[in-house]
C-alpha cells in the first residue's frame, strides 16, 4: 500500500493545509482561474508550497497531477453547542463521548466545528487523528490516535473488522417482526446523494438487531457501510427516532439541535495492536437525553 507523504506545512490552529491537485501549468494563474484572486494572492504572500516544501511564486510552473499546499480561508460555521467528554486519554489514544450534530473530521461545510479540530485545539495535539468515524448525527464512543505513526495500526483494526462495536437505538414505530433479526443486504451510497440505498446483489452489510423492549434496540454491526444501521432499521419499518434522512429526507436548519438522532455508539472493544491486551470503552450517554 502506497503511503501518502506528510504535508509540508504543519497543522495550524487544529487544521492541516489544503492539498490541491493541479491541472498543470503556471500555478498562480491556475489558482486565480479556479478559486479567484484571494487564493491567488496567497502565492504573492509566499503561503503556497509544493509537496517538497518549496515556496511557489509567480514564475512557478508544475505538471498536471502535482500538488500544492496552503491554508484555506474558513467560512463562518454554526457553533455546535455541546462539550466533548473524555472517556479515556493516554500517551497513544484519546477516546471521547461524541455529542450528536458534531462531525468527526472536516468535510464539506463542517470544518472547524468537528470533533477532530476542536480536540486538536483543546488538547494541543496537532497530530491527533480519528481511527474511525461516526456519522455527524450519531453520538457515542469515538477513538483517536495521538501521533501519526500510531494511526495506521489502529485504523487497520477497523478496516479488517477486528473491532467489536455495539450501538443502541430507539424507534417509536410498532415492530412487525420478531427479534433477534440478522439483516443482510447490499447498501450503496453514491457521492452527492444524501441517502444510501439497498439494491439487489451480493450483501455487503450485516447487522444483528435485538429488541431491548420499550422501543429500544441493540445493534451489532458486522460490517461498516455508510448509514448501515439507519438503513437496516428503516428496512424493518423501524426508522430511528429523530432521523432526518430515513425513510424520507426532512430539511433541518443548521442551527436546529432540538431533535437528535436516537442512535448511540455505546460500546467499542478490540485487542490493542501493539500490546495485544483487550481494550474496551463504553459511552456514558443516555440514549434519550439531548
Amino acid at each position: 500500500m502506497t503511503r501518502r507523504r506528510p504535508a509540508p506545512l504543519p497543522v495550524r490552529d487544529g487544521l492541516g493545509p489544503a492539498r490541491l491537485r493541479l491541472h498543470g501549468g503556471p500555478v498562480a494563474a491556475e489558482l486565480r482561474n479556479r478559486f479567484g484572486t484571494a487564493t491567488a494572492a496567497k502565492v504573492a504572500a509566499g503561503e503556497v508550497v509544493t509537496a517538497d516544501g518549496a515556496v511557489v511564486d509567480d514564475t512557478t510552473v508544475l505538471p498536471a497531477g502535482a500538488h500544492v499546499f496552503f491554508y484555506r480561508d474558513l467560512a463562518d460555521e454554526v457553533p455546535v453547542p455541546f462539550d466533548l467528554p473524555l472517556l479515556h486519554r493516554d500517551a497513544d489514544l484519546v477516546v471521547i463521548d461524541k455529542p450528536h450534530f458534531l462531525a468527526t473530521m472536516p468535510r464539506g461545510s463542517h470544518v472547524a466545528q468537528t470533533a477532530l479540530v476542536r480536540l486538536r485545539r483543546e488538547l494541543d495535539l496537532p497530530e491527533l487523528s480519528p481511527a474511525h468515524r461516526l456519522d455527524r448525527l450519531t453520538a457515542g464512543v469515538l477513538l483517536f490516535t495521538t501521533r501519526r505513526e500510531l494511526r495506521g495500526p489502529y485504523q487497520a483494526l477497523f478496516a479488517r473488522g477486528a473491532v467489536r462495536k455495539q450501538y443502541l437505538a430507539r424507534s417509536s414505530a410498532e415492530p412487525s417482526v420478531a427479534f433477534p433479526q440478522l439483516v443482510r443486504s447490499r447498501i450503496v451510497k453514491e457521492r452527492g446523494c444524501l441517502q444510501a440505498r439497498e439494491e439487489p446483489g451480493e450483501p455487503n452489510a450485516e447487522t444483528l438487531i435485538e429488541s431491548m423492549g420499550d422501543g429500544r434496540y441493540r445493534l451489532t454491526p458486522r460490517t461498516g457501510r455508510t448509514h448501515q444501521l439507519r438503513v437496516h432499521l428503516a428496512s424493518l419499518g423501524l426508522p430511528i427516532d429523530g432521523d432526518p434522512l430515513y425513510p424520507q429526507v426532512i430539511e433541518v436548519a443548521p442551527d436546529d439541535f432540538s431533535q437528535p438522532l436516537r442512535l448511540l455508539a455505546h460500546r467499542l472493544e478490540f485487542d490493542d495492536p501493539f500490546t495485544g491486551r483487550p481494550r474496551g470503552f463504553v459511552s456514558e450517554r443516555d440514549l434519550d437525553a439531548n
